[in-house]
């Protein structure tokens, strides 16, 4: 049998990669490369492979991520309720569990035709900045809509209206590759139908948000700043195109601005505040950081339904319960790569790189000697991100600030577990509202700043294709 090598030989001359292209070869897997999440990797690819602690995690610490475990999936309940540890869910919300969105910790979709809420996909809402907002756009990072506040919500307590239904329809982008071959994309369109508190401000910009998978996040909270700056700063001097750039956002607890990294616009600074705001706008839950239900002051119903606070002043999710789905959430681990010295997956790696997507999504870190768990400290990732913020072009905005972010501009998603998407989802749409059915869809919505490495992807026969599907899948 031919050596690996010469294998590739043969393979990078049937998928027509010339030795003269800039980008590099790749003949064997770099060492590590098949643990994304260094020593915190996990070997599990099936249906519950996002769901475990991670691999060095010692088993005196898993009883903490057991029990944010059980916080994370289990259903809160209506105030007042016997079980007061879980109850104070709404008045209004989109989900009663933090499973409800994200799936077996993996990624949420657009609702169906004939589903009653869209669950697992949240609308933002907000209005035009205006100076006299500047305040509130320092702090929250938007201009809510009056009426409804941040965040449309679909479900709602007895006695309390819903703010409305979410329904997404879609019209069909054809789209040709250089060797004729047609694909068909769906260009969504957002439909709020029976709002129960009247009209919106004529003005308000929506966002459709797919919930993302929950993995790796407390790794991605470990990459130190200079890490992800010094991503900017590089590709501003290289003055190709690419000019990612750092979002700047509030910091509850710390009182101050600081760098976004979480969320499809990086509009949240840490896990901590992800969760809190989750906690808020998804399930209209209280902490100590958000003490106050999800209302508006045009939705009187909402202020005057029975609270889940204690009568001594305790909120509905306690710090106790707050620290443990932290403790959850920074170690979910990140499952293993998989065939990474496949001829055809390093085949698709090299066509990665050479239509440019590694600068963008940049491939490797070592985490912070610092992290907040020590078994996230000084390891080695690769989660295919720089976690800058990138115009992404007309086809893919939603026209909507964020902090800094604009309404053409989205946070860099990691790749990593990317190819067992349908394995823990049992779908496979992509990108921030669920329109891609696949990873090609994906990438062939790339605009903007990714104008050049879609026209590549658009170049590539159906070989090429395959190989760039392989080394996608095997992520």
């Amino acid at each position: 049998m031919p050596s690996l090598p010469l294998r590739l030989s043969a393979l990078f001359l049937a998928l027509g990669l010339s030795a003269c292209d800039d980008a590099p070869k790749f003949t064997q897997a770099e060492p590590g490369e098949a643990r994304s999440g260094g020593s915190a990797t996990v070997r599990k690819t099936d249906q519950n492979s996002f769901s475990m602690p991670s691999a060095n995690l010692p088993p005196s610490r898993r009883v903490d991520f057991s029990v944010g475990n059980s916080f994370f999936r289990s259903p809160w309940v209506i105030a007042p309720s016997t079980t007061t540890a879980r109850d104070g869910l709404g008045p209004l919300f989109n989900t009663n569990a933090c499973q409800g969105c994200h799936i077996k910790d993996g990624r949420g979709h657009p609702p169906a035709a004939d589903d009653v809420n869209a669950v697992s996909m949240l609308v933002r809402l907000s209005i035009p900045d205006a100076p006299a907002y500047a305040k509130v756009i320092e702090q929250i990072g938007v201009v809510p809509e009056p009426v409804y506040g941040g965040q449309f919500q679909d479900m709602a307590v007895p006695g309390v209206a819903p703010e409305g239904k979410v329904r997404v329809d879609y019209t069909a982008v054809p789209v040709r590759f250089k060797d004729g071959t047609e694909v068909e994309l769906r260009k969504p369109s957002l439909n709020i139908t029976q709002l129960a508190y009247g009209p919106m401000h004529p003005d308000t910009r929506f966002s459709a948000r797919i919930a993302p998978p929950m993995i790796g996040l407390g790794l991605l909270e470990a990459i130190p700043d200079e890490a992800i700056l010094a991503n900017a700063e590089a590709q501003a001097k290289a003055n190709n195109g690419i000019s990612g750039r750092p979002n700047r956002v509030w910091d509850d607890a710390g009182q101050k601005t600081v760098l976004g990294r979480f969320g499809w616009k990086a509009g949240q600074p840490n896990l901590n505040q992800q969760n809190v705001h989750a906690f808020s706008g998804d399930m209209g839950l209280t902490t100590s950081l958000r003490p106050f239900d999800d209302c508006t002051d045009a939705q009187t119903d909402c202020k005057q339904a029975p609270s889940g606070n204690g009568p001594d002043g305790e909120l509905e999710v306690s710090d106790n319960i707050l620290r443990l789905v932290l403790f959850y959430s920074r170690n979910l681990a990140v499952p293993a790569r998989r065939d990474v010295n496949a001829p055809e997956v390093l085949a698709g790696k090299t066509l990665f790189y050479q239509a440019g997507c590694q600068s963008c999504h940049t491939p490797k870190y070592t985490t912070a000697a610092n992290a907040a768990e020590p078994e996230l400290a000084n390891q080695v990732i690769r989660p295919y991100s720089d976690l800058l913020l990138h115009d992404m072009g007309d086809g893919l905005a939603d026209n909507r600030s964020e902090f800094q972010a604009s309404g053409r501009e989205w946070r860099t998603p990691p790749l990593w577990g990317i190819g067992l998407t349908q394995a823990v989802s049992g779908h496979t749409q992509f990108l921030h509202d669920g329109r891609a059915r696949n990873l090609l869809e994906a990438v062939l919505w790339h605009g903007g700043e990714a104008t050049a490495a879609q026209q590549q992807v658009l170049s590539f026969n159906a070989e090429q294709r395959a190989a760039l599907l392989a080394f996608l899948n095997s992520l």
